[in-house]
């Protein structure tokens, strides 16, 4: 399999050619300012859609779904009604943004639902606490009586299937709660005590009989609600908070899998990005063989990845390795003409060091606030915890995050989604997020970053840790593999540390990123990589203006950006087709 430079940039005689025909502003169609009409119309949409968010929180309630129905198709009509044959290029693609988001608001708003059906049954007391704040929302008089009897209610239904969960097993017919359902009805238990709670501050200190009334049955009701989501989420999931707490994740089905495909514009099926991540993690298996070669190891490349493991700085020298590498790669991508770097993203960034707990769920680096956030020992961590750390984050290893997380990665790509395209930030997508800083790490190994092959290893290592994302995280999705499977795999195939493997499961599966993020990284880098050869070389776009012209589009899906570069006038019934060979 021939990588990027292989084929469009790496040839030494194609580069010069491409840096020679770069002007030294980096002038061209590329370079100029993406603009839209449509752009104050989604500005409107997304700020609507926060201020219908913000007040109607409470975002399972029938109210909230029906209200957000009602808005959706107020701008589905809106749409209907332009004239899409008059729009350009980019006016097109920012249609297509927005009905994007309205179709995927519509499916997530019938798999919620579905979850709420599955979930009523334990939940008896939701419509009640939903009653209790709505019509605080709409300021009907508040009855008190009657809301102390309800309060008393809502204690005893909670109570009963605190009861019933526990009895789960003694009765066959009982339906069993297991741990993925028991975390998602703790949260929304905990959601309910949450809306009780702010409409209990909103009377309890200024209605002078409200607490004479319901302040006893409001502190029951809060005890056994509370007593519930303990019970569910500690006794039922086993989540305690404690480093040995079971991995707990919630696979969301091939449908739902396909129904996010559609939103990140992605023409391929979960089983056709598994074979994929797949190809890749065949590649990086043998590119590593060659670099085990070159060391001495032979076939021996598990042994291999550990010795270049062990080539890591002393306690408390972690940070100037860092900042010493980022200054090396914005001097290496200036030498050789790559990317713009505006003066004021050079200046603005810093690296900050990750805290012990903080490395259970980041065991090697992120970026946020202008900052590159480190993962090294501290010094409460037992001794074991610390050799881990300090063989995750060895020299060869962060030689390849760092130029990922600051420049040309991460904070090059936030500092310019702040100038270029604003109003498409809502719509971002973590294939261009994430793809922008792993596209990077090939050109990187394809232009020589590294430095030997213990560097190549460690940015093999990464490759192939990407790749093994995809592989894990749709299978388990999927329903296929099991989180101590997942584990295994990355400890077996790809030579994490267990401690830094357990890590990276437990935010694969939680609840904070999207079921196709993982796949971001790498599908995303492959994706820019393929729409490289196709604008990229001689007599077409030096890298520079390609690498320029991504980042004014903003973190959109990639195949709208590529009919932007491509000047493809999209039809109005087009959805994800672009499908290259990855």
């Amino acid at each position: 399999m021939k990588s990027l430079l292989q084929i469009s940039l790496a040839a030494p005689a194609f580069l010069t050619l491409c840096l020679a025909c770069a002007t030294a502003e980096g002038a061209g169609p590329f370079q100029q300012e993406l603009s839209s009409s449509l752009s104050e119309e989604v500005r409107q949409f997304v700020s609507d859609q926060r201020a219908l968010d913000s007040f109607y929180d409470m975002e399972r309630a029938p109210q909230t779904l029906a209200r957000q129905a009602a808005f959706d198709e107020t701008w589905r009509t809106r749409l209907e009604a332009m004239d899409f044959e008059s729009l350009d290029v980019a006016q097109r693609i920012d249609f297509h943004l927005l009905r994007t988001e309205l179709d995927f608001r519509q499916a997530k708003r019938e798999l919620l639902q579905g979850q709420i059906e599955q979930c009523a049954p334990y939940l008896p007391f939701q419509e009640a606490i939903t009653h209790l704040e709505t019509t605080r929302w709409e300021g009907q008089p508040l009855e008190l009586a009657q809301a102390a009897a309800t309060l008393d209610q809502i204690a005893v239904q909670a109570r009963e299937v605190l009861k019933r969960i526990k009895d789960q097993g003694k009765d066959e017919e009982q339906v069993e709660v297991d741990g993925p359902l028991a975390l998602r009805l703790a949260d929304w238990v905990r959601s309910s005590k949450r809306d009780l709670r702010t409409w209990n501050e909103h009377y309890s200190k200024f209605l002078p009989a409200f607490e004479w009334w319901c302040g006893a049955s409001y502190k029951e009701a809060q005890d056994d609600l509370d007593k519930l989501a303990k019970h569910l989420k500690e006794d039922v999931a086993k989540q305690k908070g404690e480093d040995d707490d079971p991995l707990i994740g919630q696979p969301i089905g091939a449908q739902a899998l396909q129904i996010e495909l559609a939103h990140e514009w992605l023409a391929y099926t979960p089983e056709e990005l598994i074979a994929v991540g797949e190809t890749q993690f065949a590649w990086c298996e043998e590119e590593l063989r060659k670099a085990s070669e070159e060391l001495g190891f032979g076939d021996r490349v598990q042994e291999a990845i550990e010795a270049v493991k062990a080539l890591h700085v002393a306690p408390g020298e972690q940070d100037a390795l860092v900042m010493a590498q980022a200054r090396e790669a914005i001097a290496w991508l200036k030498r050789n003409d790559l990317v713009t770097i505006p003066a004021l993203c050079e200046e603005t960034w810093r690296v900050r060091m990750i805290d012990e707990r903080t490395q259970r769920v980041l065991p090697f680096a992120a970026y946020g606030g202008q900052s590159m956030q480190v993962a090294f020992p501290t010094s409460v961590m037992d001794f074991e915890s610390k050799q881990m750390s300090m063989r995750g984050n060895n020299r060869h290893f962060t030689r390849c995050v760092t130029p990922h997380e600051l420049i040309p990665g991460h904070h090059l790509q936030g500092f310019m989604a702040e100038r270029y395209g604003t109003w498409r930030r809502s719509f971002r997508t973590p294939f261009l997020v994430e793809g922008w800083a792993l596209y990077w790490e090939m050109v990187e190994y394809d232009l020589d970053w590294a430095q030997g092959p213990e560097d190549r290893i460690g940015m093999l290592f990464w490759r192939m840790h990407r790749a093994a994302r995809i592989i894990v995280s749709l299978k388990f999705h999927l329903g296929q593999m099991q989180p101590e499977e997942m584990i295994d795999f990355l400890v077996e195939r790809v030579g994490h540390e267990r401690d830094n493997a357990t890590s990276e499961v437990r935010r694969y599966i939680g609840p904070d990123y999207s079921a196709l993020y993982q796949c971001g990284y790498m599908i995303g880098g492959l994706q820019l990589r393929a729409l490289a050869k196709e604008v990229v070389g001689p007599g077409k776009r030096s890298p520079r203006e390609y690498h320029d012209a991504i980042l004014r589009e903003n973190s959109i899906p990639i195949e709208l950006i590529r009919a932007s570069i491509l000047g493809q006038e999209l039809g109005e019934e087009a959805r994800a087709s672009w499908k290259p060979a990855l």
